[in-house]
């Protein structure tokens, strides 16, 4: 892969200063020759979890103007996120490494992130968007009442009551709810606690 970018580059006119294998390597080389840009993977040695995101992320909180390009195999929201949260979003991408076959693609996305524009793969984005949804918003104003006094600790007899309902009613709008929150039944979690959660953390 490594080999195939440098290939890519050059044949659009980059100049490949030093090609690494992993993180600590890639930061001495950003100091070493102040590269134009950065490209990276998300994964990298030593531990070939999200070195290579780590070190990008800290490259840009010691210089916030250096361009960083990160590719990743999978979809990793999260990583997006991260990288996303931890910068003013200029001159930086994120991108899946099937994107990297349609090299003018590739190198218009490398022009685009060096010149200070951003760049975030398609398939991210949509995930991003379902990750950063409310999913209180996929319940009714009733459910929602509902959650908000079963987060105040009221039975499903108190709550019938508060809303003048019949115990079924609560049970129904209970059973909703835990279904439109993804809380399938589960022996070893309390689904009703991980509602009071999810309503908590929105």
């Amino acid at each position: 892969m490594r080999d195939g970018l440098i290939a890519v580059l050059t044949r659009f006119g980059h100049e490949v200063v030093q090609a690494v294998a992993d993180a600590p390597s890639l930061a001495t080389a950003v100091e070493t020759h102040e590269p134009d840009i950065v490209v990276t993977d998300v994964r990298m040695p030593p531990t070939l979890t999200d070195d290579g995101l780590r070190a990008a992320i800290a490259l840009r909180e010691r210089d916030p103007r250096l361009p960083v390009l990160v590719l990743s195999q999978y979809i990793e929201a999260a990583s997006a996120g991260e990288l996303l949260d931890s910068t003013d979003a200029r001159a930086v991408g994120y991108l899946l490494k099937d994107r990297v076959i349609d090299v003018t693609d590739f190198a218009d996305a490398v022009r685009q992130v060096a010149g200070g524009g951003t760049v975030i793969d398609p398939e991210v984005v949509r995930h991003l968007l379902t990750r950063r949804r409310d999913p209180l918003d996929r319940l009714t104003p009733r459910e929602r009442e509902v959650l908000a006094l079963i987060a105040q600790g009221h039975s499903n007899t108190a709550i019938a009551q508060e809303l003048t309902v019949s115990a079924a009613a609560v049970g129904k709008h209970i059973n909703n709810i835990l279904a439109k929150l993804d809380l399938p039944p589960d022996a070893e979690v309390h689904r009703r606690v991980l509602a009071v959660l999810t309503f908590l953390r929105s």
